[in-house]
């Protein structure tokens, strides 16, 4: 049986890991609520911007030329969204794997990976996919905006300088009771059956709006608008599924810390108690040994 003194140590290391997991565990509740906060407030503009390009397409009257694909050999633009720090389950795990399957064997050559999140560039680099750029998880939501214009710099250098034809984001969607759901999109060419713009349902107003300036030109500032959108929507729903991952795993950790310290303070307690009637018993004997001696 363990000593009391082991036993009493073991006490105090599982009441500061339970205080770590309650700290983890309100931090990733309040988290939660800023990158879902950031996902509805970016879905009006979202709309907006949809709504923009179906009457630029239908006016123009013909797909973009930036959505088709290139003629001649082109490389696979891939961008995965991960997290910097452990305690979340499979989550990186779970978003490489899926990344994977649409990577495939790709050589690096023919493939160019950008990952944003430590763990998710760890769990491909392990399957022989090393990223190609890596960047760090923005730390808040209102750190989102930034990172999300530095990987559309990134990506619009790999279709100028390198070639690249086809761009896929891949990030995990956050789904009811706290769980999440891998997912993929392409971001280049654009998808329009996607958009709804070949089959536009009918528009929300009598009269279609009018513009004045160049339609080429609007169209590339609303397709610019429309690659801002999907990542900043991907990078924020994968911050809330992070959290909501991480949240999980801290209530499971919760419970199996609470069950622990039970044990252990039982455990504690039957060993004091077999302490005390030592004793007792020691001076029980002492004290017959001294009165037969008498």
């Amino acid at each position: 049986m363990a000593s009391t003194e082991h036993l009493q140590h073991q006490l105090t290391s599982l009441g500061e890991l339970r205080t770590i997991v309650k700290t983890m565990k309100a931090l990733s509740a309040a988290s939660i609520r800023q990158y879902e906060q950031a996902v509805a407030a970016l879905e009006d503009y979202a709309r907006t911007v949809e709504l923009g390009l179906r009457v630029v397409l239908r006016d123009l009257g013909h797909a973009p030329a930036a959505s088709g694909a290139r003629g001649g050999p082109s490389r696979l633009g891939v961008v995965v969204f991960g997290s910097d720090h452990g305690l979340c389950g499979r989550f990186n795990e779970d978003i490489a794997q899926h990344a994977l399957e649409w990577i495939g064997d790709a050589r690096p050559d023919e493939r160019r990976l950008l990952v944003v999140g430590a763990r998710a560039a760890a769990s491909l680099a392990q399957q022989g996919q090393a990223p190609d750029r890596e960047l760090l998880v923005p730390g808040s939501a209102a750190r989102i905006g930034h990172s999300v214009q530095e990987i559309l710099l990134i990506v619009l250098r790999w279709r100028e300088r390198e070639e690249v034809g086809s761009v896929y984001l891949f990030h995990n969607r956050p789904v009811g009771g706290g769980g999440y759901r891998p997912t993929g999109m392409r971001l280049l060419p654009v998808d329009m059956e996607r958009l709804g713009l070949q089959k536009a349902a009918p528009w929300p107003s009598r009269r279609l709006p009018t513009y004045t300036m160049d339609r080429e030109q609007l169209l590339t500032q609303l397709l610019r608008q429309h690659f801002f959108v999907s990542l900043f929507r991907a990078c924020a729903e994968s911050q809330a599924s992070e959290h909501a991952s991480r949240l999980a795993a801290m209530q499971a950790a919760e419970r199996n810390l609470e069950d622990r310290l039970g044990e252990v303070t039982a455990a504690y307690r039957r060993a004091r108690q077999d302490a005390i009637t030592s004793e007792l018993l020691d001076v029980v004997s002492g004290f017959e040994a001294i009165a037969g001696d008498g």
